[in-house]
């Protein structure tokens, strides 16, 4: 389990880093005048990455079952980021 946690906290710390790129993105092409990540795409990627650092948080305080689930949340939104604003 602790190697599931370990890769999962990694997935929830990539999410983070990415929801900052994305926004850091549309605020520089706001800025500069080019098109880039609409608030849709920026909002997705705060809200998913903000579930995974929940889902992570419970599944580090938690054992079992509890902590399976938790990992679980964050592999979820993870691929679901991926799938919905990335690969389509």
């Amino acid at each position: 389990m602790r190697v599931l946690r370990a890769i999962s906290g990694a997935v929830a710390a990539g999410m983070v880093v990415l929801a900052l790129v994305v926004a850091g993105s549309a605020i520089v092409g706001e800025v500069r005048g080019y098109p880039g990540p609409g608030g849709k795409m920026v909002g997705w990627h705060i809200g998913l990455a903000a579930a995974a650092v929940v889902g992570q948080v419970f599944a580090d305080r938690r054992r079992g079952l509890p902590a399976f689930s938790g990992s679980l949340v964050v592999f979820v939104a993870a691929g679901y980021l991926l799938v919905t604003q990335w690969w389509n």
